[in-house]
């Protein structure tokens, strides 16, 4: 099997090389519907997922975002599904998975109900996190090694202090967390359809939102409709945003820079260089603090390459595993 090894940096990049595999794949077909989603539970937690068919030696686990969802990753697990099967969570409070009562949203807590359920797998997985999934991720490769064959970060959610409400899909959301005006922008929230709401977010996370196909904007808006009508899904998501927000303001010695030279897992992080949630500007020091870490930055892509560049992302992965098999990585 064939690799090149290429390069895609921005200037304040290191260089590295970044195999890129030939391995087919099937072709991008944009308009296949989300994969089937079913419940497994998990150390407490009734989980919702979506399972890629492919084989079964080989297995993928997506992790997504804040605010995101495992309709993330569909057509990234399309590409890999003739290499991997693949299973997609809903993090508890996010997408369909409700939230067990008392549920801690933080990071570690998220990364602890991760963990288990890979552990529930029987062998090590291939890991995929994107934004605060990728954070998630970060902390299970460290915390758990013996789960994960090879990790894949998509812009994690590294800390990044830039002022937060200018990285929002929408400049009312920090006011609405607010006590006494709270309510009142809440109300405002509420009002938008879900349509608005689609578009708020794209805008956000993609370099050029003209590429979102029509249809995958109505999946988009179909899930927040659904969401809209789910009584916890409003207070879970504002209590992850706070958690992940806490996880960024914590004393260096409890930070997550902490957490990455303990990754011992091969690792590919991919950033967008147009990514305006997670500054492009933290990959390098995140892949140089990674024992076993490459970096590939994307040009005219935003925070979220998995969707924006499947295809790109899914070669660079596939690279990977054929090195790290080869003994080259």
């Amino acid at each position: 099997m064939h690799t090149d090894f290429m390069s895609l940096t921005s200037e304040r990049a290191p260089l590295t090389l970044v195999p890129f595999s030939d391995a087919p794949r099937p072709a991008l077909d944009l308009t296949i519907p989300p994969w089937p989603g079913e419940y497994v539970d998990t150390d407490g937690v009734r989980l919702h997922i979506r399972r890629t068919p492919g084989p079964a030696q080989d297995t993928a686990v997506f992790v997504h975002g804040l605010g995101g969802s495992s309709l993330n990753w569909t057509d990234l697990a399309a590409q890999l599904s003739g290499h991997a099967s693949g299973v997609a969570i809903d993090l508890p409070g996010a997408g369909y998975t409700e939230p067990p009562k008392g549920y801690v949203f933080d990071l570690n807590t998220h990364a602890d109900v991760t963990a288990g359920f890979i552990r529930g797998m029987g062998r090590p997985v291939h890991l995929f996190g994107n934004s605060m999934g990728g954070a998630v991720s970060m902390i299970v490769a460290a915390k758990y090694p013996e789960l994960v064959r090879t990790l894949t970060l998509v812009s994690p959610a590294v800390p990044d202090l830039r002022p937060f409400p200018t990285r929002m899909s929408d400049p009312r959301i920090p006011f609405a967390m607010m006590p006494f005006v709270g309510p009142r922008f809440r109300r405002q929230l509420a009002a938008l359809t879900p349509m608005q709401r689609a578009e708020q977010l794209v805008r956000l996370c993609f370099a050029d939102p003209a590429m979102i196909p029509p249809h995958r904007m109505d999946e988009t808006a179909a899930e927040f409709e659904a969401r809209a009508k789910i009584a916890w899904a409003g207070q879970a998501l504002m209590m992850t945003t706070l958690a992940l927000f806490r996880a960024w303001l914590v004393p260096p010695s409890r930070s997550l820079w902490r957490i990455v030279p303990q990754i011992t897992a091969p690792t590919l992080v991919v950033w967008g260089a147009q990514d305006k949630l997670v500054t492009v500007r933290k990959a390098p020091r995140t892949a140089r603090l990674l024992p076993q870490g490459r970096l590939l930055v994307l040009p005219r892509t935003g925070h979220v390459a998995q969707i924006e560049r499947p295809e790109t992302v899914a070669r660079a992965v596939l690279g990977m595993w054929e090195a790290v098999a080869a003994g080259r990585w």
